[in-house]
């Protein structure tokens, strides 16, 4: 009993770290994200030989700003999400049947008084519910980060994180997504709004998400079956 006690909190320990270090975690790396990307190509304008024109350099455009355009350039994005969602219903649902079956009369004398109600049925069924559900998130942050790679398409893949621990709690903010240069406004920033394919992560970790995160895997097991 006692090594079956010991193997049993042994789990409940090896799971709990598990999940505290998979807690300030990203959802998927970078390599993965870019993998998922679409990588159409279009037609660029081929070098002539012998001359001294080069497509892509940075002589090509002597009248451009310091705006990112080119990877590891700096981009300051702002985090403008806010989310709103609601729902509301119900229903209402009511039905009555009453039924009588009898004999009033029989012939000549007989008496009817025993049989008058045969079959009497009676029912009666009511539903009445309503359900509302309301959810409300806001961010608003801004963040520098880099332009991590250029599709063939001109889009630009940018990404920024930021690390900060403050008071025993760590925040990581995570998020990527794809920009068109022109939306990269003359101070070099770039609303989240304006983003494709975005990905952003708010990541915790420390007192406060330690007091807040679910149980692990074996101790909800164990909730569910003592019913908890």
């Amino acid at each position: 009993m006692r090594r079956c006690f010991s193997l049993f909190c042994s789990l409940l320990l090896l799971c709990g770290s598990i999940h505290a270090r998979s807690a300030a975690k990203p959802r998927r790396s970078l390599d993965e994200y870019l993998r998922g990307l679409p990588q159409t190509s279009v037609a660029s304008v081929p070098a002539t030989l012998g001359s001294l024109w080069v497509p892509g350099s940075p002589m090509t455009e002597l009248a451009s700003d310091y705006k990112a355009r080119h990877v590891n350039d700096l981009v300051i994005v702002r985090i403008v999400e806010d989310t709103t969602a609601a729902s509301s219903g119900s229903v209402a649902t009511e039905r009555t049947f009453t039924a009588n079956s009898g004999v009033s009369a029989l012939a000549g004398q007989l008496s009817t008084s025993n049989i008058e109600s045969l079959f009497s049925p009676h029912s009666s069924a009511k539903l009445a519910g309503q359900g509302q559900t309301q959810s409300t998130s806001r961010l608003r942050t801004s963040l520098a980060g880099q332009v991590v790679a250029t599709l063939p398409s001109g889009l630009l893949v940018v990404q920024a994180q930021r690390d900060v621990t403050v008071n025993n709690e760590r925040q990581i903010v995570i998020i990527r997504g794809l920009v068109r240069p022109g939306d990269i406004q003359a101070d070099g920033s770039v609303a989240s709004t304006s983003m494709s394919s975005l990905e952003l992560e708010l990541l915790g970790k420390g007192v406060i998400s330690d007091g807040t995160r679910p149980p692990n895997v074996i101790v909800r097991l164990l909730l569910k079956i003592l019913g908890f």
